[in-house]
C-alpha cells in the first residue's frame, strides 16, 4: 500500500564544494557508467530518450531517483555511513538508502532493488510507503556533475540492523534516536558528520508513525 502525506514539488538545491577530482563522474553514486536511465522533461514526463547515468549528470538531464528512510518500532531512524571511497561526502552519515531509477523501471521497482543491493534487505513493493515526490537539484562544478532528479521518498519499517552491506557504497549502518539526530543536526560542528540534505521532513514523518503506532 502506498500512502501519501505530501506531494510537493519544491526544488531542493544543494551546491557542492567537495574537494574531489573529476576522474569519473559516474562514481559519484558508486554505479557503473553504463547504467541507463530514462530522461524526463522538466515536468517529469518520460521523453523516450535514454542516456547513461553519467551523461545525464554531465548534461543536467532530468531523471528519476528514490530515497528510502528506514525506521524501527522504537521510532529510531536508520542511517548509513557512506563508503570512504565515494567521491562525494565520503565517510559521512546519510539517509538509509538512495539510488537511481534504471531505464524501464518504476519508482517502486527501483526502491526494492536498491534496498536489496545496498543493505541486503528484501521487501515487497506494498511494504513501502511513499511519503513525498519532489524535484531536486545538485551541482558540483569541480566534478562537472549536475543532478536533476524527480525523487520519490519512501518509509520502510525494519527492526533488525542490516548486516549484508554493499561495501563499495556503505561503510556501516546504525539506528539513531530522533532526539539525538535533531540535536546533532542543530549543532554546526556535529552536523559536519552528515550529508547536507533536508532531514526534517522525514523526521516529522517518522514522528507521526511513532505517535500513532501505525504504518500509515
Amino acid at each position: 500500500m502506498v500512502g501519501t502525506i505530501t506531494d510537493n514539488m519544491d526544488v531542493a538545491r544543494h551546491n557542492g564544494n567537495e574537494d574531489s577530482t573529476a576522474k569519473d563522474i559516474a562514481q559519484v553514486h558508486g554505479s557503473s557508467a553504463e547504467e541507463l536511465v530514462d530522461i524526463l522533461d522538466e515536468h517529469g514526463e518520460v521523453t523516450g530518450i535514454v542516456k547513461t547515468k553519467s551523461e545525464a549528470h554531465e548534461k543536467a538531464l532530468w531523471h528519476k531517483a528514490i530515497h528510502i528512510w528506514i525506521y524501527n518500532s522504537k521510532g529510531e531512524i536508520l542511517l548509513q555511513k557512506r563508503a570512504k571511497t565515494k567521491l562525494t561526502w565520503p565517510g559521512l552519515w546519510d539517509i538509509s538508502v538512495a539510488g537511481h531509477v534504471s531505464c524501464g523501471e518504476d519508482f517502486e521497482e527501483a526502491a526494492v532493488r536498491e534496498l536489496h543491493e545496498e543493505l541486503g534487505v528484501g521487501v515487497k513493493p506494498e511494504e513501502l510507503v511513499e511519503v513525498a515526490r519532489r524535484k531536486t537539484t545538485y551541482d558540483n562544478q569541480k566534478l562537472n556533475y549536475h543532478s536533476r532528479e524527480f525523487a520519490s521518498t519512501y518509509l520502510y519499517r525494519l527492526d533488525e540492523l542490516p548486516t549484508n552491506l554493499q561495501e563499495e557504497e556503505v561503510g556501516e549502518v546504525r539506528f539513531i534516536s530522533i532526539e539525538k539526530l535533531e540535536k546533532e543536526l542543530a549543532d554546526p560542528e556535529a552536523a559536519k558528520k552528515y550529508t547536507p540534505w533536508d532531514y526534517y521532513e522525514m523526521i516529522d514523518a517518522v514522528k507521526k508513525v511513532a505517535k500513532t503506532g501505525s504504518d500509515f
